[in-house]
């Protein structure tokens, strides 16, 4: 038999959208599909908030995932009314879907997600996460009930953390995609620059170092990005990054006693930004007030969002 992820005659490729709600491992899933740190992968919720690709490539095959924000069931500022609409529209503009839930959601018959599941037309797998940690019996309970609801190509249990049955996923997706062409280089693993990913590193460590709100009332974005050398002759990446707040609150504890937590926070940025790039790099990082940003038109299509 023929292993679907080795060469054959024909090449199959395809746009794979994964959707599901917040913190379910949709980014844990993408990351360990592509075998690249794509998206922020935090305990918190909601902290995707772009559609990002990444690219797996083989001689006979090209699977283009989407890692989709989690969509959210009542958006407070618009900045969650367009993450929702990143969200919604993976339903249509896919070959695939992966619908990721786990096994600690609850879902109910009258939930808008499980009908538009029903209604769309594209291809769906189920995928259900965190098997690793489920009881007896409580995986072919909960497949069961989703099968009877919707009508999913496969169904398949896996742990995106521990890597089970996601080498068999891949092959069931391969299978399921169309032939077609390839869409991008067969080297290229992301449709984002290389800034993109710097600012949501940036991000993932204000995530992990500060609590309560001001994780989510921050955007990030990378003024500047030069490649140069060291006196030495070392690679060196010198990176200017503004980190935007609501209010000047949030800035002076961004900043922390006398400058104290934003230097711990560039720190631990910039361990985590030299690995990502394997060079030297410069972090320079500051931080500006935009009033109330996340409900600010102008703002948040200078920060990316669809509107």
């Amino acid at each position: 038999m023929t292993n679907p992820l080795h060469p054959s005659n024909t090449h199959r490729s395809g746009f794979v959208n994964i959707i599901g709600r917040p913190n379910v491992g949709k980014s844990t899933l993408m990351n360990t599909l592509v075998g690249e740190r794509m998206s922020i992968i935090t305990s918190k919720p909601q902290t995707t908030r772009h559609r990002i690709i990444g690219i797996v490539s083989g001689d006979d095959f090209q699977m283009v995932f989407s890692d989709t924000p989690g969509i959210i069931k009542n958006p407070a500022y618009k900045m969650q009314e367009a993450m929702n609409r990143f969200a919604h529209s993976a339903f249509e503009d896919a070959d695939l879907l992966l619908f990721i839930t786990d096994i600690y959601e609850k879902y109910e018959d009258n939930d808008p997600v499980l009908q538009q599941l029903k209604d769309s037309e594209v291809p769906k797998f189920f995928i259900l996460n965190k098997i690793d940690q489920a009881k007896a019996n409580e995986v072919a309970h909960l497949t069961a009930w989703w099968s009877e609801r919707v009508d999913f190509q496969a169904v398949i249990p896996i742990s995106a953390l521990q890597r089970t049955n996601t080498a068999e996923m891949l092959e069931q997706i391969k299978s399921a995609l169309p032939e077609g062409p390839e869409y991008y280089p067969k080297d290229q693993l992301t449709d984002r620059p290389e800034r993109f990913f710097v600012s949501e590193i940036i991000r993932e460590k204000i995530l992990e170092l500060y609590k309560q709100e001001i994780p989510y009332s921050t955007e990030v974005v990378v003024e500047r990005f030069k490649e140069t050398k060291t006196t030495k002759g070392e690679n060196l990446v010198e990176i200017m990054a503004h980190i935007y707040v609501s209010r000047e609150t949030q800035k002076m504890i961004i900043l922390g006693k006398n400058g104290s937590s934003i230097k711990a926070l560039g720190t631990e940025a910039r361990k985590s930004i030299e690995t990502w790039l394997e060079s030297k790099v410069f972090l320079d990082l500051h931080v500006k007030v935009r009033d109330n940003w996340r409900d600010d038109e102008r703002m948040l299509k200078h920060f990316g969002y669809e509107l």
